[in-house]
């Protein structure tokens, strides 16, 4: 509490001081529901931006994939459409397999391995982005990757053939693996792939599910803590550089106020939920011994995938995790 009071003031502090200036309106596209901690967070970012600048920049935030869907929202900052946003980093691991450091299956699997691997990450992260024309602001974790399904499932061989909902390489990867049939689909659309049959399973947090009550549809979470991947807030570098220093601090005060609670709220959100999910008529629990030796086998062969692919800089970063557990 001390730490946030003390951000708090600065940023105060910081806006007291700005001078008048012409204002701006910064649309920040976001590709989850309102309700989900993500957007939750991003909204507080955005009014503290607002008003900690004076009003000079006004952030307003359109979650849902309603301004642009998710798939599309980096690009979107990149070439000035918006100048700020929110995406899934492993997102763009199509375009650079180091966007995937956050998705190698059981590499860190709690919150405090999670911030650690971010740690050794985030040079690089920030470096790739940078030459894409984009300033990292702030990062927030997911709670723990568990696997969803329709049915029981109790082994890798019982998943064979089943549709299975993806959201980047690493969860296709997943799937082919696993003899799955990947299908990607948008966190908006999940409720509605579900309802319909275009999937019957998914890798993802406790917290999408409770979002998206995919209870109406699936009736099995299984607590594999797969990974925690990370969302992050992107701003234009051109648009960045355009910021006055004033008003640059107040954002970055105002990103270290998110980041902080939003890891916050994934840690406390991930037994609300699955606790949700329970209340929802889903089985929630542990997978079964055999499969998890064998999802643990299948992340050895992933590994060293994203090793080979990743390079140099790739094996540094796990390097530098494993140095510092």
């Amino acid at each position: 509490m001390k730490k946030l009071t003390n951000l708090l003031a600065a940023t105060a502090l910081t806006a007291a001081a700005a001078a008048p200036a012409m204002a701006e309106k910064w649309d920040m596209p976001m590709a989850y529901s309102a309700s989900n901690f993500h957007s939750a967070t991003g909204a507080e970012f955005a009014k503290c931006v607002t008003t900690g600048t004076g009003g000079e920049i006004e952030i307003v935030t359109h979650p849902s994939g309603s301004l642009f869907k998710g798939a599309d929202i980096k690009r979107a900052i990149q070439t000035g459409q918006a100048p700020i946003g929110e995406r899934l980093l492993s997102g763009h691991q199509n375009e650079n397999a180091l966007f995937g450091f956050d998705s190698i299956p059981f590499l860190a699997t709690s919150f405090d391995d999670s911030a650690k691997l971010w740690e050794a990450a985030k040079p690089s992260i920030e470096k790739v982005l940078a030459e894409q024309n984009l300033t990292l602001l702030y990062a927030v974790p997911w709670p723990p990757q568990g696997l969803y399904f329709k049915n029981e499932v109790n082994s890798v061989a019982d998943m064979k053939g089943i549709k299975f909902r993806s959201y980047n390489n690493a969860t296709s990867r997943l799937a082919e693996l696993t003899g799955m049939l990947p299908v990607t689909i948008e966190a908006a659309e999940i409720s509605q792939a579900f309802a319909t049959g275009v999937a019957d399973s998914m890798v993802s947090s406790g917290s999408t599910g409770y979002d998206r009550k995919v209870w109406e549809s699936l009736n099995y979470f299984y607590e594999v803590d797969a990974w925690l991947p990370r969302n992050y807030v992107m701003v234009n570098s051109d648009v960045w550089s355009g910021v006055s220093d004033a008003n640059k601090n107040v954002i970055k005060g105002c990103a270290e106020l998110a980041e902080y609670a939003g890891n916050w709220r994934a840690k406390e959100y991930t037994g609300f939920t699955l606790q949700g999910l329970r209340d929802g008529g889903m089985t929630v629990g542990p997978a079964s011994e055999q499969m998890t030796n064998e999802l643990k086998e299948i992340g050895v062969t992933m590994t060293n995938e994203w090793l080979e692919a990743a390079g140099d800089e790739g094996k540094a970063i796990v390097d530098a995790f494993n140095a510092s557990q």
